[in-house]
């Protein structure tokens, strides 16, 4: 077979990697979310902040095609359908957790009292 190299990506360094993988608006918020157990797709809508139903099903479609997030469906009247992290999408929780540190001392630096507010998870109503 002759290669031809039409399928060779190129990167500039490995964070151009990452940054496609997880990168864009909601990509590493879903799979944050997912570090925590396995979710329902109405539980991942009801605590990702303004995404929509159409961009949720999009995002965990490019997640679970990358390797990062794993689709079970049970035979059941009404489907159910769970997603969770594989262990590949497990070994980026470290990063996600400096992340979101990293993004907690910003705000604290930056943004005056009053004028942001973290939500956690837990603080979300089911």
């Amino acid at each position: 077979m002759e290669w031809r190299g039409l399928d060779l990506k190129k990167f500039s360094c490995g964070f151009e990697v990452t940054k496609e993988v997880i990168g864009g608006k909601w990509k590493g918020l879903v799979l944050y979310f997912l570090m925590n157990g396995p979710k329902r797709t109405s539980e991942l809508k009801r605590i990702v902040p303004n995404i929509t139903q159409k961009m949720l099903i999009q995002t965990l479609r490019e997640l679970e095609d990358s390797g990062l997030v794993s689709r079970k469906m049970y035979n059941q009247v009404p489907p159910k359908v769970e997603y969770s992290s594989t262990e590949l999408g497990e070994s980026l929780k470290p990063i996600l957790q400096e992340l979101c540190q990293w993004g907690s001392q910003y705000a604290e630096q930056e943004y005056a009292e009053g004028e942001y507010e973290i939500v956690q998870p837990e603080q979300f109503s089911y």
